[in-house]
């Protein structure tokens, strides 16, 4: 009989590297998914030990892929943090992948706001109720209070 396959016919890590082939996951991550497959904690555990040590998986490499690809979409530092969070990235590492991120590509959060902004929306919008709208927008989008009120002041500006 020829079906889906089960948990019983794959192993951990068969499941695992299926998933990586994709895309890069978090140890968290993975260790989730796995479980919902009905893989065994130990099983696990020690899959995710040998993925780590022969390098196809790493926290490290995850952060940084996942903070370059939310400030390509025109995310903000709380919002990007917070996300990591719930991947499973602990605070340090969370704190490198942006170090490198800055480092590498010279993230103005400022003008990232600004342009995400200008994206949405056309003009600063008449009235109060229409520049509430445009703040929630980017504080939905992860940015601080400075960042905001320096996109609702410049997001307009001529070059």
């Amino acid at each position: 009989m020829s079906g889906p396959s089960t948990a019983q016919e794959s192993s951990p890590r068969d499941d695992a590297i299926r998933l990586l082939a994709r895309r890069e996951y978090a140890r968290a991550e993975l260790e989730r998914r796995l479980r919902a497959k009905g893989h065994a904690s130990a099983d696990i555990e020690q899959t995710l030990d040998a993925l780590a040590a022969e390098g196809l998986q790493s926290d490290e490499r995850f952060a940084e892929v996942f903070v370059r690809s939310r400030i390509a979409r025109g995310q903000g530092p709380l919002k990007i943090r917070a996300e990591l969070g719930e991947r499973g990235i602990a605070t340090e590492q969370a704190r490198q992948a942006f170090d490198e991120a800055q480092s590498r590509e010279a993230v103005d959060w400022f003008t990232l706001a600004c342009e995400t902004l200008a994206k949405r929306f056309s003009g600063p919008g008449e009235g109060p109720r229409e520049r509430a709208r445009r703040e929630r927008f980017l504080a939905g989008r992860g940015f601080d209070f400075d960042q905001v009120r320096h996109a609702l002041a410049h997001a307009w500006d001529s070059p």
